[in-house]
């Protein structure tokens, strides 16, 4: 049994991955911590754990296998650098960090220690994603020349989202960060790594971070893509297009179905694509790496580069310039 801790209940997904591990046959939760004492204290007596006030306490606990990490954005550096170092395996909430000097003290500290690290990339998983790869690989697109996805929901001006997601330092960002990563990532899945990026951010709700936005991604053979998000929309589809020379691919326009008109199918109608299972989810993949012994290489590489294209893109809005990657810190799995 792989016993794990909790530490903190400031992301609204803390407890889905409490839930997780209590519904793993092979996990339990161990103990919680979190950096506000009361809030931690509540949700161990609701799990029915100790609560352990004294994170350095909880890290030199030997029977405590992994750490569940949901902590605010800017202390993730520090929380899983001192859990790597204790020998803990990490399963983290998304961005691994804001910022890639964070990320590689992250990385450096997991290769030198062994743990298994994975990171909640949960749209890598899902059936359409895994069909628009297959797609892709047929060549069915031609030479890809642009893929959009956008992801919103109305979290800002229906006040559901907790008032500390719209905090600058804790979070490191607003609506790109937090959901707008997954349009990235996808991006970054389907077109690779681009050659600069753009963004710019919208402030509807006054907020200090933004809560609409979009950032475009340059690629040198003169492909686009576009991550598209916002906190302040009610009916906006999760959206997928990839455009290429020889066909285009659409997702939730609005409807949740895959369709496909390509030369090189049926070039007069759109064609309704079956979508395969999807993967475990990216908890489950943690523990099968524990279980296992093996690394989360893509899971790993994708969320670096998400952490870069993040930074990127904060640098863009904030100095209304284009960011060429290459200026960015870059790092690599051993």
């Amino acid at each position: 049994m792989i016993r794990v801790a909790i530490l903190s209940f400031w992301h609204v997904h803390a407890r889905d991955y409490a839930n997780d591990a209590l519904n793993h046959p092979n996990t339990e939760i161990a103990a919680v911590w979190d950096e506000l004492p009361s809030r931690g204290l509540e949700a161990a007596n609701q799990l029915g754990v100790p609560f352990i006030e004294d994170l350095d306490e909880l890290m030199q606990n030997p029977n405590i296998d992994g750490v569940i990490v949901t902590t605010p954005t800017n202390m993730h550096r520090d929380v899983m650098v001192k859990a790597a170092k204790a020998g803990k395996h990490i399963f983290t909430e998304k961005v691994l960090a804001p910022t890639m000097k964070e990320v590689n003290q992250i990385i450096a500290a997991v290769q030198e220690t062994g743990v298994k690290l994975t990171v909640s990339l949960p749209k890598l998983n899902d059936s359409y994603t895994l069909a628009v790869q297959n797609v892709i690989r047929e060549g069915l697109l031609g030479e890809l020349s642009l893929v959009r996805v956008r992801l919103a929901h109305n979290g800002a001006t229906a006040g559901w989202l907790p008032e500390h997601f719209y905090n600058l330092e804790q979070c490191g960002g607003g609506a790109l960060i937090d959901l707008g990563c997954h349009p990235v990532y996808l991006n970054r899945l389907f077109l690779g790594m681009p050659e600069s990026v753009s963004a710019n951010y919208g402030y509807i709700t006054g907020k200090e971070v933004e809560d609409n936005a979009v950032s475009v991604f340059r690629y040198t053979n003169g492909a686009i893509g576009i991550a598209e998000t916002s906190f302040v929309n009610s009916n906006s589809p999760f959206t997928v297009e990839v455009h290429g020379t020889e066909g285009t691919l659409m997702f939730g326009t609005p409807e949740p179905k895959l369709l496909i008109r390509s030369t090189k199918k049926n070039p007069s109608t759109w064609e309704e694509i079956n979508l395969p299972q999807p993967r475990e989810s990216a908890f489950c993949q943690w523990i099968g790496h524990i279980q296992n012994g093996t690394e989360a290489e893509e899971n790993i590489t994708l969320a670096i580069d998400l952490t870069k294209l993040m930074e990127a893109s904060n640098i863009s809005a904030k100095e209304q310039r284009s960011i060429l990657i290459r200026e960015r810190l870059t790092t690599s799995i051993k």
